[in-house]
């Protein structure tokens, strides 16, 4: 086995990596923004979509039928 070569194949250091950069607060905001975005549409879906999923109103009577001001009774 060569240095650094474990029995698994992969290499090992005991070197760490450097820290990753901090963000910016202008990525910091657009992260924030997109997330808000997200949700807001995933609660607007909802909203939208919770009336089409319902069946018709119980209390809502649809066999009458509506009759004009001018045709005769």
């Amino acid at each position: 086995m060569g240095q650094g070569q474990w029995p698994d194949g992969g290499f090992h250091s005991d070197v760490t990596p450097p820290p990753r950069p901090r963000a910016t607060a202008a990525q910091l905001g657009g992260r924030i923004a997109f997330g808000i975005a997200v949700t807001a549409g995933l609660i607007a879906s909802v909203a939208l979509g919770t009336p089409a999923l319902r069946g018709p109103d119980a209390g809502h009577d649809t066999t009458t039928t509506h009759h004009s001001a001018t045709a005769p009774r």
